[in-house]
């Protein structure tokens, strides 16, 4: 179910939730299970309607219960309003989360707080990184010359493990002051040893990586950086001026293009083979879910708030299809995607509107 999270329509959510209980319960007694087994199975639910539960939500709400589960999720998304009770849990509606949560990175630039964070679509969270210099002064030895406005970034003698070595041995010298902002030679000097640092920490990632911070900086790091995945879009402006929240969101609106790429060229793959007619790919449900459940499927493309009801028998792999949800009847969608997923292919649930062809499902053949 969606969630209000905030004004007088948060009121709502109760009513809603009671609502879809209700749903639920007659879609079991419709199913002729006891209503002894019904209040049961139910009864976990309906102790979540609680004050503080409904002051603790999200976007949306997910709950999945069986006789031997029982599971509730907050989702940073808007979901559909829908009961589904069959013999197996429905998960379509969350797939689409959970291929555009992956993690990526954002490290806010400053001469005098540097910091490094890892995030997701719902969360972002500060990392300490071993070794990694929080400021240009920690970076810095300042010598007695610095009193004369002159200064020096110290490297170790007869050793190459001081980060700044990589680009500079020696003592690099020049114009300045402790209490002024340091010239561009010592800031570079300086994200060498950041960079060093997050090497270590992220030489096996693939994530990608976003710069936040006052837009001189953006180009000195550039010159230092090391890390393959680091993107050309950046936040210009003082991570010390954003809340957490805000800072977040601009780094959302830069990734989330990226994680939607594999699902782009799944939805080209697809019309190239479909238009050169290989026998790769399908559109039909019932060919589909036959494919899927013998491990045929390596791409499926579901619309996401869609459903098609039916029975299906795999033992004779025959499907009945109903207009609407009978008593017996799951979503032919997800359970092509379950077993999609189950059998080491890919799903991808996109907008009904960048279904390729406008197709009411698509797939990718292995064979």
């Amino acid at each position: 179910m969606p969630m209000q999270k905030a004004g007088t329509e948060i009121r709502q959510n109760p009513i809603r939730f009671k609502n879809l209980v209700r749903e639920a319960e007659e879609r079991l007694q419709a199913m002729e299970i006891s209503s002894t087994e019904i209040e049961d199975l139910m009864q976990p639910v309906r102790e979540l309607d609680q004050t503080e539960f409904w002051e603790n939500q999200d976007d949306g709400l997910a709950i999945f219960i069986s006789p031997r589960v029982f599971r509730y999720y907050r989702l940073p998304i808007e979901c559909q309003e829908l009961v589904v009770v069959g013999n197996q849990f429905h998960f379509k509606p969350l797939l689409h989360l959970i291929n555009s949560d992956r993690h990526f990175y954002l490290l806010a630039l400053s001469q005098k707080d540097i910091k490094f964070f890892e995030a997701t679509r719902s969360e972002l969270h500060e990392v300490e990184v071993e070794n990694m210099p929080n400021s240009v002064d920690e970076a810095l030895m300042y010598d007695e010359t610095a009193k004369e406005g002159q200064f020096r970034i110290a490297t170790s003698k007869g050793s190459n493990t001081n980060p700044f070595t990589r680009s500079q041995p020696g003592a690099f010298h020049g114009q300045g002051s402790p209490d002024k902002d340091q010239p561009q030679e010592v800031i570079l000097q300086y994200f060498h040893a950041v960079d060093a640092a997050l090497h270590e920490k992220l030489h096996d990632e693939t994530a990608p990586l976003i710069l936040a911070g006052v837009e001189y900086l953006h180009p000195i790091y550039r010159e230092a950086n090391t890390y393959p995945h680091l993107q050309e879009q950046a936040i210009t402006k003082r991570p010390e001026l954003f809340q957490a929240d805000e800072l977040h969101a601009q780094a959302w609106e830069i990734v989330e293009p990226l994680f939607h790429q594999p699902e782009q060229k799944a939805i080209d793959l697809y019309q190239q083979l479909a238009g050169e007619r290989t026998g790769t790919t399908s559109s039909d449900i019932k060919e589909i879910i036959s494919a899927a459940y013998y491990q045929r499927v390596d791409s499926l493309i579901v619309p996401l708030g869609q459903q098609i009801w039916s029975t299906f028998d795999p033992d004779t792999l025959a499907v009945d299809l109903h207009p609407e949800q009978q008593p017996e009847d799951g979503d032919l969608l997800d359970l092509a995607a379950i077993h999609t997923l189950l059998n080491g292919g890919t799903v991808y649930a996109v907008e009904p509107e960048k279904m390729p062809n406008d197709e009411p499902i698509a797939a990718i053949f292995r064979y």
